[in-house]
Parts: structure tokens; sequence; C-alpha cells
């Protein structure tokens, strides 16, 4: 008995080392060298770790930015309160979610072998932050479930979620690629379905939007961390400017708090930390999903002879890079509307996070690109941003407010936005 509350402590009760298990196990069933077998479980485990650093960052620059909007808005709204937040939560339910991410992964191998839907998941970043969004959402609605329940609910889900979802948008990618060997892995799915939809109700697919040449001073739009770092940048430039003009307690205490700095320099680096912090997590991502995938491509594809790799969104961007840009341009003007809309509505101070809307705006415009040329992308952009502002209204406020909603400002997607009510449902139906 004290051996097993010893493994259940030590190692399921610890993400990082139950990651590191599964990556060396992976491994070594590939029967890889010593030297690779090491380096790839060392550095799954140090990647994972590095995560928690980057959300404290993260963290840190949020609390600045949403009091200082507030005040511009002269809301009157509870801040986000009392919250585990993303490294609580790890500590204790990160380890039920790398184990359901195995299982979930495990599930969509043996699905795409035994049915028609031959689609293996292979966008690793995107399982884990799905998985703890979701295991995040039932915790919010069930309590405290047990850690068996968590697991079991979240690797069925996820594996029927990863199997399913780049079935339903490969019409698409066969028109955008001219082929069928690759599918789309990726929590945009929701959104390019939507935008290839509206494209081809309200768009033009005669005017594609590759016959347009946009100037090289826009290829800085396709680096995602100078994208947030200039979008968050403006945003508390703007909010700070307008906060030294005012003669409030809230905006005498928000100036305050930069003590002898110049509260707009202290709001100018507070974004260039939200978007290091963002860099800074995106880098353990991907070195332990960089890890973490090799591990377990090379069983699938033995599993699953003749199966489609559903792979991560910038695989569609060369086939219409400049519908990419134009998926971008109109998500962020939506942004823009959305945080002003919210702010004077609802009185939610909405977080537009570039590392999100670029990606998933950029794959939807490629998808409204498909079938409705310039207009099918630009709309699909703005779709994207409809539905990331108030789908991270509804996750914050509703789905998430006691556990990771620092972590749904940042981390969560499109589809999970989607898929978070029916989480939430199935959720007080099994636990």
């Amino acid at each position: 008995m004290d051996i097993i509350f010893w493994v259940a402590t030590n190692v399921f009760g610890e993400a990082a080392i139950l990651l590191g298990f599964i990556v060396l196990l992976g491994l070594l069933l590939q029967k890889k060298s010593a030297s690779q077998t090491v380096s790839g479980t060392f550095k799954a485990i140090i990647g994972f770790l590095i995560i928690s650093a980057g959300a404290g960052v993260i963290v840190n620059a949020l609390t600045v930015f949403e009091p200082l909007w507030k005040e511009v808005f002269n809301l009157s709204a509870e801040p986000l309160g009392d919250f585990m937040g993303q490294e609580g939560f790890n500590a204790k339910y990160g380890s039920a979610v790398t184990l359901a991410m195995t299982l979930g992964f495990v599930i969509n191998v043996l699905l795409a072998r035994f049915t028609k839907l031959k689609y293996i998941y292979l966008t690793g970043h995107m399982m884990f932050w799905t998985t703890t969004i979701f295991a995040g959402v039932i915790v919010q609605a069930a309590g405290d479930v047990s850690f068996s329940k968590l697991v079991i609910f979240l690797s069925i889900f996820m594996g029927l979620y990863w199997t399913i979802q780049p079935a339903l948008t490969q019409p698409f990618m066969r028109k955008i690629t001219g082929n069928d060997n690759i599918a789309l892995g990726h929590t945009s799915a929701s959104v390019a379905l939507l935008g290839a939809l509206a494209g081809k109700v309200m768009g033009n697919k005669e005017n594609d939007s590759e016959k347009i040449k946009l100037p090289k001073g826009l290829e800085f739009l396709r680096d995602s961390n100078v994208i947030t770092a200039l979008t968050m940048g403006l945003l508390f430039l703007v909010g700070a400017i307008i906060i030294s003009f005012k003669d409030t307690p809230g905006a005498q205490e928000l100036v305050a708090a930069a003590g002898d700095k110049n509260f707009i320099i202290y709001s100018i680096i507070q974004s260039f930390t939200f978007a290091a912090g963002i860099a800074v997590v995106l880098l353990g991502v991907r070195m332990f999903i960089g890890e973490m995938v090799p591990a377990f491509k090379g069983i699938a594809t033995k599993i699953v002879p003749g199966a489609k790799p559903a792979l991560d969104s910038p695989v569609v961007f060369p086939y219409a890079p400049n519908a990419v840009i134009l998926g971008f341009l109109g998500s962020f003007v939506g942004a823009l509307i959305w945080l002003v809309v919210l702010g004077n509505t609802v009185g939610y101070v909405f977080v537009p996070t570039m590392i999100v809307l670029f990606f998933h705006s950029a794959t939807a415009g490629v998808f409204g690109n498909a079938t409705g040329g310039v207009r099918g992308a630009l709309m699909a952009g703005f779709i994207t941003s409809t539905v990331v502002a108030w789908g991270q209204f509804i996750m914050v406020k509703m789905l998430l407010s006691d556990t990771i909603p620092d972590t749904a400002m940042w981390a969560a997607d499109s589809d999970m936005f989607i898929l978070g009510p029916i989480v939430r449902f199935l959720s007080q139906l099994f636990f």
C-alpha cells in the first residue's frame, strides 16, 4: 500500500515526471538510442516546467491590463477574484490532464485503425491546452472530482474530438491543398468551417486573395510574437494615456502602482512582459511537445498504415499567404470592436490575445478564401474575433471562474469556446 501511495504522489501526482515517463516509454518502444532517449525525456520534463514559469509572468501582466481597462470604461465589475490559477491547477490536476491526453491519443489511434476516420491528431500543444481547459470546465462544474473519473471522461472526449475534428474540415482541406494527403488538426477548426461556409454564402470565389499583391512592409504580421507585443503595446498605451488624464481614485491607484516610473512607460513594459510570458510558455510547450509527438508518431503510423496526419494550422498558410494576412486584419478590427462593445455592455474587459487571433483567423482566412475569395477571408477573420471575444467572456465568467480563468484569457481557443458548454453539460451528467 505504501508503494502505491508513493507512486500516486511522486509519479501521478507530479505531471512533469509522469510526462517524462510517457515520453521515455514511447522512445524505448521505438528502440531509440540511449542518447536520444535521455535527451528526449529530460527535454520533455524541462519544457513542461517552463510552462508554469511563463504562466506566472502572463498573470502578473494581466493584473495590470484588466483594472486599466476597467477604469477606462468606468466599470465597477469585480475583478477575477479568488481562483486556482494555472500553476495551482497543474499542481493538483496536471497529472490527470497528462494521462488523459495520452490515453485520448491512444483512443484516437484505435479509432483511426478500426473506423473509416483515418486521421491521427499530431498537434501536441493543442492536445495539452484543450485537455487542460476542459479539465478546468469539469472541475468548475462538478467540484473536486476523482482522479480516475476525470481521466476516463477526458480520455474518451478528447479521443473522439481528435478523430472527428479533422474529418469535418477535410472536404475544405482538399479544396485548399488540391490533394488528400494531410488534414487539419487544430482548435481553429470551428472558425475555419464557419469562415468557409460564410465565404460560400456571401463571398466571391473568383476574387481570389492570391491575385492581389501585399507590400513587403506587412511581412512582420507573420510573426506572432511581434503581433502580440505590438497589439498589446497599443492597447496598454491607449489605456495608460486615458488613465493619465483621469483624476479618479481608481486612476490614481493605478498610477501609484508604477512607483517612480512614468505610468505610460510602466504600462508599455507590462505589454512586452505579457508577450514575453507567452513566448516563454510557447518555448516550454514546443520543447515537451517536440519530444512527445515523435515518441508516439512512429508507433501510431505502424499501427494505422495509410492514416493521414492531422497537423498544426500553419500547414495551410503557404497555400494562400495573402488570405493569412487578410484573415488576421479582419479579426484585428473585430477584436477592437468587441473590446469596446463588451466593456460597455456586459462589463467585461476582453483580452484580445494575438497568439490565438493570429493563428485562428489566419487559418479561417485561408478557408474563407477557398470558398469566397478576399471577402470570404476578411469575413472569416471577423467571425474568428467574434467567437473568441464572446467565447472568452463566457468561459472566464461562467465556465472557469474558480479554476483557470487566467489561462482562458490567452490559451483558450475557438473550438474550446464552442465545445466548453457541451463539456460542462456532459460533466454534470457523468460526475
